[in-house]
């Protein structure tokens, strides 16, 4: 017996065109460690930018389909098209996590466990109306916690938490974070704020200023102000933090940071050394905010490091241990440290309409949109 839904997909075509559609589509009946799940809501991440709109020129969408089943068709550029060959005709399921109620369970005890529960998932193919899933892929949610307060309760809580453990792995003791008004921004926040961790913030515009301040963060710089470069330096020489975490990844901000780092650590140098510091400084890019360039100004002295860094990779890293225990924080916080807010909810087929495209697609901070399947 199997289950019917509508899935949203994404696919590159040999064209030259992205086509995204909804998909009605069969669901199996869970194995013996699966439930599967009827979505309730899943939030639309930047990481799912990625797969939703791959390389297309989104300003050349056009919409056909019907109402309930629309159909977006975009341009992609031939000179991006050797990026996406991987992936040619395949119609992909979009969508890194979501929440929602258990409607059917494997005969394995922890299947059998979640019956009828509101749960976290997260796996991808989130964007549709149900989802089968492994029982490990699911975070049962506490008592009187609604499926839209759990739709974030993996992306978001476990990167602000790997964050966290990745400075305590590596013998940082504070962190810098840029994009830092975001949903993820604010947790992390709240983290650090629980935890006792100095936390240097980087926002752009001044209302993301008054959005960190009414949260109590004790250190926040504006990277649009003449002065930012000196802020910074303070900042980093009151909290001492080597570590940072890059959400625009694009430009020269990673090379601000490294330069400012330098001017801390050379502060407390007794002598001078044409080498410079030999306080280790580094900063992973996670995010993609700003596509141009990443650019590096040679001025931070030889002990540094830019690299990259995801969340999978580092649980992997941490163990399951490790793991089992950040989600049962998450669990225990989702509606405090690790609650989000929305300003948007939007059906399935409001996520192919040209007007929540124009918005989402721009992954302004602060804009955080929910998708409720039914």
């Amino acid at each position: 017996m199997t289950t019917t839904g509508l899935q949203l997909r994404s696919e590159v075509r040999s064209d030259n065109t992205l086509q995204i559609s909804l998909v009605e589509t069969e669901f199996p009946q869970p194995g013996k460690d699966e439930v599967l799940v009827q979505v309730e809501a899943t939030p639309i991440n930047p990481s799912d930018l990625a797969l939703l709109f791959g390389p297309a020129d989104m300003s050349t969408a056009r919409i056909s389909g019907t109402k309930e089943q629309p159909v977006i068709t975009a341009d992609i550029p031939e000179k991006l098209m050797r990026m996406v060959q991987g992936r040619l005709g395949q119609s992909l399921p979009v969508g890194n996590e979501g929440a929602g109620r258990v409607i059917a369970a494997g005969e394995s005890d922890a299947a059998q466990a979640l019956l009828g529960k509101t749960v976290g998932m997260v796996g991808g193919e989130m964007y549709g109306q149900y989802r089968c899933v492994n029982v490990f892929q699911c975070l049962p949610l506490e008592e009187g916690t609604s499926a839209a307060e759990g739709a974030s309760c993996f992306v978001n809580p476990m990167t602000a938490l790997g964050m966290v453990e990745t400075m305590r792995m590596e013998d940082h003791k504070a962190l810098v974070h840029t994009a830092a008004a975001s949903n993820l921004g604010q947790m992390l926040n709240r983290v650090c704020m629980a935890d006792g961790i100095d936390l240097v913030n980087i926002v752009r515009k001044p209302q993301q200023v008054e959005i960190l301040r009414e949260l109590g963060a004790p250190y926040i710089v504006n990277s649009s102000s003449d002065s930012f470069p000196d802020d910074l330096t303070e900042a980093l020489t009151k909290t001492g933090a080597t570590l940072a975490f890059d959400a625009t990844g694009g430009g020269k901000l990673a090379s601000q940071i490294l330069t400012s780092m330098e001017a801390a650590a050379v502060r407390n140098m007794d002598a001078y050394d044409r080498y410079g510091s030999n306080v280790y400084k580094q900063v992973y890019i996670y995010g993609g905010l700003d596509r141009s360039p990443t650019t590096l100004t040679r001025n931070f002295g030889f002990s540094w490091g830019v690299g990259g860094w995801l969340l999978t990779p580092f649980l992997q890293r941490a163990g399951l241990e490790k793991v089992l225990e950040l989600r049962g924080r998450v669990a225990a916080e989702i509606k405090t440290t690790f609650a989000s807010h929305y300003t948007r909810e939007i059906s399935l087929q409001e996520v192919l309409s040209a007007e929540a495209m124009a918005v989402y697609g721009k992954q302004a901070t602060g804009e955080k949109f929910l998708i409720r399947p039914w």
